[in-house]
């Protein structure tokens, strides 16, 4: 894969004009290089064909064609975009959706500027970003998953990954519901160490194939509540 050359491109997909402008014109004056936006789900599949950019800041409930079917098709079309979702909403089934769907990550539209230039930065090299406590429905869903004793007769499906003691505890505390902070606290490490931790443990349950553990999850029924 060929380093990255130039400023990260990326396209903003948002139904409100002010929102869209606002969000095109924070990343155009931190760097990145805003090569398109949309205001509904057939524009953003259009449009994004078009510029072909890095990433996809998507929001979900769009006119026309709803987000999680906008991801869908691009990834479908371009394995190597990535997407984060940029929401108002934090519903469980909403977040899992997005992630089925290929998304990378999942900010709530709460989160602060940088948290969201931080967010997209990370997405752009594959890193999975979550906002803190949507981090913890998901790695939820993925501990279910791994704990999963049903011995897979499929030589191809993922095996159940292997996290560090301190992952497992970072873990076990983040599908809590604890914010990183009161976990950095508890444990006596810094915030950026138990965001690392948690980034880490969702590329291992991610393993090679992100989407298609979704689908074994909730396959198996492990997303009901």
């Amino acid at each position: 894969m060929s380093q990255q050359q130039g400023p990260i491109k990326v396209m903003v997909v948002d139904d409100h004009p002010m929102w869209r402008d606002a969000v095109a014109r924070d990343l155009t004056e931190s760097g990145f290089d805003v090569v398109a936006t949309a205001g509904d789900g057939d524009q953003a599949v259009r449009r994004a064909k078009a510029a072909g950019p890095d990433v996809l800041v998507l929001d979900l409930n769009l006119p026309l064609k709803p987000g999680v079917q906008v991801c869908k098709e691009l990834v479908g079309h371009n394995p190597a975009l990535r997407v984060l979702v940029l929401s108002a909403s934090g519903e469980h089934a909403d977040v899992l959706e997005a992630v089925k769907s290929g998304a990378t990550g999942y900010l709530l539209k709460s989160a602060s500027t940088e948290e969201l230039l931080d967010a997209v930065r990370r997405t752009a090299v594959g890193d999975p970003v979550f906002t803190p406590g949507l981090a913890g429905l998901v790695l939820g869903e993925y501990r279910r998953l791994a704990s999963d004793p049903t011995p897979s007769s499929d030589p191809d499906e993922p095996k159940a990954p292997q996290l560090t003691d301190r992952e497992t505890e970072v873990l076990r505390l983040v599908a809590k519901g604890l914010s990183y902070k009161q976990i950095a606290e508890r444990l006596v490490i810094s915030h950026r160490t138990v965001q690392n931790h948690v980034q880490n443990t969702l590329g291992k349950l991610q393993l090679h194939n992100r989407v298609e553990l979704v689908r074994y999850a909730i396959e198996r029924g492990l997303d009901d509540e």
